[in-house]
């Protein structure tokens, strides 16, 4: 019988990708792959491009085209087997990237190449692969000796199946609970799409009433518009206690140890490769290239925000007393209160808003605009895909050539992993003068829709939806053709967040809502007074917010920073610790947040977090030249597409900035932004 995973040519066959096919067939590559390999290092005798990068880049781009749409379903529709045979192929791809890694003669072949007289008039893009490719096989052990290369594989190994189990206790602690409601005035205050999607639940189950999950559609709902403030602290013990040793939950979830674990090892593997701390092995590979100078940017922020964020929840305190006799205000009380408070100084609320951002409405709106900007169209296409729910665009130039296709898997389901994401199906490389075109996948978890009407989203949502196309851009424009320098590939991780940031921007001005903002019933655009009072709650409690991010980078920056081997309890006692400088408002006890921080304990962004914040200086900076000069400045955005979206990793990402704004970044410009800081008659537009 045909492996599915071996046979495809063009997508990913998802339907029919069974658990059953994934070790066979992962194991078949690996075992092609070593021995391709083998071949190449043990017949050449003069090192080319053309005779070890190009072969390579298709080794490996083999095994990708594997492991790709595993991975993906394991995160988008889970399921027992799935998830034994993910760990088993897992922990086989992970020997085999550390072997290469290390490898000497590959590293020796690399530098041949280097030092050649060729290597002069390489490109830009072909001499960032290669100098990447050196510095990586230094981070990945190749100076180790024969005994530190084995602990050096046997760590890694080690991690990547912590973290895998990590993601699963999320998963797994975050659907294993639920709220029956009987009573109905429990309810009250909730909007219809959350009470008509419970009860949906409820049916599902054979229940009466209502079922409320933690899935977080779900709980932000709850934690915005309950007036139960009961309810309102009974989830949120129950979100803020997921996966750990806390709460209700069961403790077969309990990330405990696993963190621990993660840590020391990587606090191990960061000493064996000569590096005081992981932090300092982090940034080796970032646009910010110290500790201290990742420090120094945190606390010159945190400086300049905390204030306004005390007067911010000061404002809210006084608020809520004068209005609803609250004394104290509790960590289950912010975002009910603050949208009491947003709905009465602005007279706006998400809900209000939600009848106006359609999904379709929303998906041809942004495709106008990158039409407008980037001379970009997309077409849907009708795909083979994991759910019914899956959709497939195609994008084109203005010269009609294609330029690559995104997957959009958009709503919340059972088995699905929380959040939102993009990541990488197929990137951009040419082969003998082919080019294989980069797919991406786009994945949220929005309220589906509900029988007999369209999907509605939140104008928060619209944001999200827009940051996660931003990425997709990034991917799916690059005019790379170099798989290791194309498209997100090769990019510094603190500055992977510029192009996604930079795109929200066009769900807040007036000329880009025009094209979607439109009632899903009558077609009526956004009133004038709704958008009027949506840009004036921009700002709102935005310190507030940017506080909560600082927190976050800081306590996974300090946590990797000081992080000290047998250190007992080293997670809570670094965050209490960060919290005594950030924190504008105590927390419950029983709050274990770092138990589900998915970004540094399973994901990309240990020690790199405060990525985050340093993107949104950067996109921030770009955005205020289109503030300038248009936000459909086709010139300008023909500069951003060509300066940053097309060259993906292939220069350092400070230089392409420069080649597109003229200048380096400003802090200002992010704190201006989000009003933290008033306009001065230089920087007022």
């Amino acid at each position: 019988m045909t492996n599915p995973l071996l046979s495809f040519y063009t997508l990913p066959p998802f339907s029919d990708i069974k658990a059953e096919h994934v070790l066979p067939a992962v194991e078949t590559v690996l075992a092609e792959n070593r021995r391709q390999i083998e071949a190449l290092l043990s017949t050449l005798k003069d090192y080319t491009w053309e005779t070890l990068i190009e072969p390579l880049e298709k080794i490996h781009d083999r095994l990708h085209q594997v492991w790709s749409p595993v991975c993906h379903l394991h995160a988008v529709c889970d399921s027992p087997a799935l998830r034994k045979a993910y760990h088993a192929a897992l922990s086989k791809i992970s020997d085999y990237e550390t072997q290469i890694s290390y490898d000497p003669r590959l590293y020796q072949a690399y530098q041949h190449i280097a030092d050649s007289e060729s290597f002069n008039d390489f490109s830009i893009a072909q001499k960032t692969v290669i100098q990447n490719a050196l510095r990586d096989f230094h981070l990945s052990g190749v100076d180790l000796n024969s005994h530190q290369k084995n602990h050096y594989q046997q760590l890694c190994k080690d991690l990547a199946s912590l973290t895998s189990q990590f993601s699963d206790n999320v998963i797994d602690s975050t659907q294993s609970w639920t709220k029956h409601i009987s009573d109905s005035f429990q309810l009250s205050g909730l909007p219809e799409h959350t009470i008509a999607a419970a009860a949906q639940n409820a049916q599902e189950k054979s229940l009466s009433g209502w079922l409320l999950t933690l899935d977080y559609p779900c709980y932000h709902s709850v934690m915005t518009y309950a007036d139960d403030r009961t309810l309102r602290e009974t989830f949120y013990s129950a979100y803020y206690t997921r996966a750990s040793d806390q709460g209700a939950h069961d403790k077969r979830f309990d990330n405990t140890r696993i963190m621990d674990e993660i840590l020391a090892k990587r606090h191990a593997l960061a000493e064996l490769l000569g590096f005081r701390n992981y932090a300092a092995y982090s940034v080796a590979t970032k646009m910010v290239r110290s500790v201290e100078a990742v420090l120094s940017f945190l606390e010159d922020l945190l400086k300049k925000t905390k204030l306004a964020a005390e007067q911010e929840l000061k404002t809210l305190q006084t608020f809520a007393q004068q209005n609803f006799d609250i004394s104290e205000l509790k960590a289950w009380d912010i975002s009910y209160y603050s949208e009491k408070l947003r709905q009465q100084t602005f007279s706006l609320n998400q809900e209000t808003l939600r009848p106006y951002f359609a999904l379709e409405n929303v998906l041809k709106g942004f495709f106008t605009i990158i039409e407008k900007l980037f001379g970009m169209t997309a077409i849907e296409e009708d795909v083979q895909a994991w759910h019914s729910d899956v959709r497939f665009f195609a994008i084109y130039d203005k010269d009609h050539r294609l330029r690559g296709k995104i997957y959009l898997d958009l709503f919340a389901r059972k088995n699905k992993r929380d959040g939102a994401w993009m990541d990488e199906c197929q990137t951009r490389r040419k082969e003998k003068g082919k080019v294989q075109y980069p797919i991406a996948y786009l994945v949220c978890n929005f309220t589906p829709p509900l029988k007999g009407h369209p999907a509605l989203l939140t104008h928060e949502e619209v944001e999200t939806l827009f940051h996660e196309f931003g990425h997709c851009l990034h991917h799916t424009l690059t005019q790379i053709d170099y798989a290791d320098v194309s498209g997100i590939s090769g990019v510094p991780w603190d500055a992977v967040e510029l192009p996604s940031q930079f795109m929200e921007n066009w769900a807040w001005q007036k000329e880009s809502l025009a094209l979607f903002a439109k009632h899903h019933e009558t077609d009526d655009p956004l009133p004038a007074t709704l958008f009027e009072n949506l840009l004036n709650a921009k700002h709102f409690q935005s310190a507030m917010h940017l506080l909560r991010q600082l927190e976050f980078a800081l306590f996974d920056f300090e946590l990797h920073t000081a992080y000290t081997p047998g250190k007992q309890n080293a997670v809570e006692t670094t965050l209490t610790q960060v919290r005594q400088r950030t924190a504008i408002l105590a927390l419950p006890a029983y709050n274990r947040f770092a138990h589900t921080f998915s970004h540094i304990f399973a994901g990309e962004y240990a020690a790199g977090y405060y990525s985050y914040a340093w993107a949104e200086v950067l996109a921030a900076d770009a955005f205020s030249e289109f503030l300038k000069k248009g936000i459909f400045n086709q010139a300008l955005g023909q500069q951003f597409l060509e300066c940053i979206l097309e060259k993906g990793g292939s220069e350092p990402p400070l230089d392409l900035f420069i080649a597109f704004c003229g200048r380096h970044p400003s802090v200002e410009a992010l704190l201006l932004a989000k009003g933290i800081i008033p306009p001065t008659p230089s920087t007022a537009l």
